[in-house]
């Protein structure tokens, strides 16, 4: 039997929570509910509240298992065929959820209760390599052999709406009511308009242990950011998606909505750029050589990378049908495979100097699942480390009009670079790349038998 307390490292901050407060906690009523989740091929949080006295009595001992078809199901939570871990002829056995306990930390926005975010192992403890968690870590260990670290943020928008989730389902998703008329970028009229639901999502992320930024207005009617402040990569895509769950919890709670969706309309998409540095082990600087005040070697070897594998790696920056809608000409959302000082029009933007020199992802929009993003950075900036990769000079003026090579514009073709990929079996392994094309082609499918609004709307009558 595995100890699930066996090698527990201190909290990230003051503010998350230790095994010894929590059980105080208990004691003392304050905490009733410990939730133990996962992170999904979705980006989503999967999991079970339990009573925190059985969570403290038995599942510290015995931990808690569930069925693995959870990696292996579309975005309805219906089974699907064309997974190796997990079908009928299988039996749809369990996985077993091991706890990081770094992760601990208070949910101040539900009553009396915790959380903890879990690692998939099998029966036999062996990871669950098609995992998230695991996908990222496992690219946190080759930068390790090579004695650096990762550090990373994400900026992800969403769109607030006035009306509750149930509202909108029922509405079918259409005639919602934005909580700004107007563009509202860095408005703060505009962002005052939202300011209660953004002040309890802020104030109430920080209690949960993460470190805010701030808030600002976006472009599309009540299009928001909150911003959080860099960290470890692994500490950041936890953090993510627990502030991604929060927040539609919060704006429910307020009686509003909101949406992550890459393109929700025809106006501005929500984005979430990712920024990515390399740091040594004691935190020395490996992006930036301070004798020279410009960038190292390795730097530009990993923007090579990075931009060598961005078509082969699309498909983990943007997973989902409708996130190839945001790539559009003149929108701020990339469509050139390019690097730039400060360019907001390639797909690469560097930013920085010193010990703040870091790169921005544009890719990746605001459905992105932030672990198989970041891992796909690691490997290809690795790709391009290993290979000595020469980076492309930088693009200078509007990258949009320069003929130059294109990130895919749809699932389809993400998916096929993906599937072919050399570079992507070598750095994730066949399985794991095997397990999201075909993740793939079960949204492909799925949407090719679906009839649309848009087609409803052009044929119905006059076809």
């Amino acid at each position: 039997m595995t100890d699930l307390t066996a090698g527990t490292e201190q909290p990230v901050n003051d503010r998350m929570l230790t095994l010894d407060r929590l059980r105080r906690l208990v004691a003392d009523g304050e905490v009733d509910t410990v939730v133990m989740a996962f992170t999904d091929m979705q980006g989503r949080l999967q999991g079970k509240r339990l009573h925190a006295q059985y969570f403290l009595d038995v599942a510290l001992e015995a931990g808690t298992e569930g069925c693995n078809y959870l990696l292996a199901v579309d975005i309805d939570m219906d089974t699907v065929d064309g997974y190796a871990i997990s079908s009928w002829e299988r039996g749809y056995g369990d996985m077993e959820w091991l706890p990081d306990w770094r992760t601990l930390r208070l949910l101040p926005h539900l009553p009396a209760t915790a959380m903890v975010q879990c690692d998939l192992v099998w029966p036999d403890h062996a990871p669950v390599a098609e995992s998230p968690r695991t996908i990222l870590k496992t690219q946190l260990d080759r930068a390790s052999e090579r004695g650096w670290t990762a550090q990373a943020g994400t900026e992800l928008e969403f769109i607030v709406f006035e009306d509750t989730y149930e509202e909108a389902f029922a509405r079918n998703y259409q005639q919602l009511r934005p909580a700004n008329q107007y563009n509202v970028d860095y408005s703060i009229l505009g962002t005052t308009r939202v300011e209660p639901l953004l002040r309890d999502i802020r104030n109430t992320m920080y209690a949960a242990g993460m470190d805010v930024e701030g808030a600002k207005g976006e472009c599309n009617l009540g299009q928001h950011e909150i911003g959080f402040l860099y960290n470890e990569a692994l500490v950041t895509a936890d953090h993510h998606v627990v502030y991604k769950t929060a927040a539609k919890e919060i704006a429910a709670l307020h009686g509003k909505s909101l949406t992550f969706m890459a393109k929700y309309d025809q106006r501005e998409g929500s984005s979430c750029h990712i920024h990515l540095s390399l740091r040594g082990t004691d935190g020395e600087l490996v992006f930036w050589d301070a004798e020279r005040d410009g960038r190292t070697p390795i730097y530009d070897q990993f923007i090579a990378g990075l931009l060598a594998t961005m078509r082969d790696f699309t498909l983990l920056y943007a997973p989902n049908i409708n996130s190839y809608k945001r790539f559009a000409d003149g929108s701020f959302a990339p469509t050139a495979i390019a690097w730039g000082m400060d360019n907001r029009t390639c797909a690469v933007r560097l930013v920085g100097s010193g010990a703040s020199a870091r790169l921005e992802n544009r890719v990746p929009g605001g459905d992105v699942n932030p672990y198989l993003a970041i891992a796909a950075m690691i490997a290809g900036g690795l790709h391009g480390i290993e290979n000595e990769l020469d980076p492309v000079p930088a693009t200078e003026g509007n990258a949009y009009t320069q003929g130059l090579e294109l990130v895919p514009r749809t699932l389809r073709e993400a998916r096929d670079a993906f599937a072919s990929s050399q570079v992507a079996r070598s750095a994730f392994g066949d399985a794991v790349v095997d397990h999201y094309t075909n993740m793939a082609d079960v949204e492909l499918k799925a949407f090719d038998a679906a009839v649309t609004d848009w087609e409803l709307r052009r044929g119905f009558e006059r076809m």
